[in-house]
């Protein structure tokens, strides 16, 4: 800008020196040239400090794209590694649920065979006993169990332990069908009615009585008909699981049996439920 103010002081200068008296004319191009530089002068100024806060707010925007791009990068990895993590964890998971499900699917298919082993039991106990259903034998399956229910008038006399002939008989049939189902375990459970024993001599009430004609059931089975005694379990039950709770003739009499609950080994099933 000083070199500009330079050169226009020398052209006129060297106008004076050459010509002692400028015309008018020569006089007003000077000042408009003069004018003019300045004006360019102040739009290069102004422009050249609008184009450093244009550069100041470049870097600035630049610094902060920066700092975003860093943050997002951070997040980026740490996303990265969450997905690796949750991955392999939804594959563990993954593997497990198969794992679990082949595991129930071996378990269903044992209690299938179960129910259908049961089933079948059921079958053949009630053709081997047809003969004895009117006496008051019934056959049925409770919760996976056959339950061979006998009353106690077709197994004993009236206050008596001791099994009669045609009591034997429907247990030799009932022996002949499970010493063929020699995976079949027998609870003996012994049931009374709520009357008070009297004059029974070594019985001195109702829990003796259950217990003494289970075990008589139990010892003929096993020293008669020879089933295997470790199969076998004698429990006496007393007046305390009727079936009928009715205070009437019909009702005691219903409730006064032996019950031979019958359950198939799973020892199949417990071997796979106990695997790890």
């Amino acid at each position: 800008m000083k070199t500009q103010y330079y050169l226009i002081a020398l052209a006129l200068g060297a106008s004076l020196h050459s010509c002692k008296v400028m015309s008018p004319k020569a006089y007003k191009a000077l000042i408009a040239e003069r004018d003019s530089l300045q004006s360019r002068s102040a739009n290069l100024e102004e422009e050249m400090a609008k184009l450093r806060s244009d550069t100041a707010h470049l870097h600035r925007e630049l610094s902060e794209l920066q700092i975003t791009y860093n943050e997002l990068n951070a997040k980026h990895v740490l996303l990265n590694k969450n997905y690796s993590a949750n991955s392999t964890k939804i594959n563990q998971l993954s593997g497990d649920l198969q794992k679990r499900e082949a595991r129930l699917r071996e378990v269903e298919d044992i209690l299938r065979k179960r129910d259908e082993a049961t089933n079948a039991l059921k079958n053949k106990l009630q053709q081997a006993l047809l003969g004895f259903q009117q006496s008051g034998l019934t056959v049925d399956i409770r919760n996976g169990k056959v339950y061979v229910s006998l009353t106690d008038k077709l197994l004993f006399p009236s206050g008596s332990i001791v099994i009669d002939e045609k009591g034997k008989q429907a247990l030799k049939q009932l022996a002949g069908v499970l010493n063929k189902e020699t995976d079949i375990n027998l609870s003996i459970e012994g049931h009374t009615d709520n009357q008070r024993v009297v004059n029974l001599g070594q019985i001195k009430d109702n829990w003796d009585l259950s217990v003494l004609r289970a075990t008589s059931v139990s010892r003929y089975l096993t020293e008669i008909e020879k089933i295997d005694a470790t199969r076998i379990t004698a429990t006496g039950k007393g007046e305390f699981q009727p079936i009928d709770k009715a205070n009437t003739p019909e009702a005691r009499s219903r409730n006064r049996r032996i019950e031979i609950v019958l359950t198939p080994r799973l020892d199949e099933l417990y071997n796979l439920i106990n695997t790890k």
